[in-house]
């Protein structure tokens, strides 16, 4: 597997994201393949990739946190939306329990 530069990598990109190029011209003048450049455009558009002007070392742990969070929330209010059902149900329950 070629590896390549930091350096090399944001040149690359550079090329799609400011130059405009296209992803298969880049590819194929630079001779890297179409799916290895997706990759760093990808992780540059992110600031994930070293040497590119978006890049921020803390962007991937943001990143990170940001997802981890989310599924918490989406996990809470799901929850909450049980809990409200039973409640619902329980005091529903109750009310006729009484009338009986």
């Amino acid at each position: 597997m070629k590896q390549y530069t930091p350096e090399f990598k944001a040149e690359a990109v550079r090329l799609v994201l400011e130059e405009n190029q296209s992803m298969s011209q880049v590819s194929r003048d630079l001779k890297v393949a179409l799916q290895t450049l997706s990759t760093w455009v990808a992780r540059a558009r992110k600031g994930e990739l070293a040497g590119t002007i978006t890049h921020n070392p803390h962007t991937a742990a943001l990143e990170a946190e940001n997802k981890r969070l989310r599924k918490a929330l989406a996990v809470a209010e799901l929850e909450r939306e049980i809990l409200k059902k039973a409640a619902a149900y329980f005091a529903k329950d109750t009310v006729r329990g009484t009338h009986s």
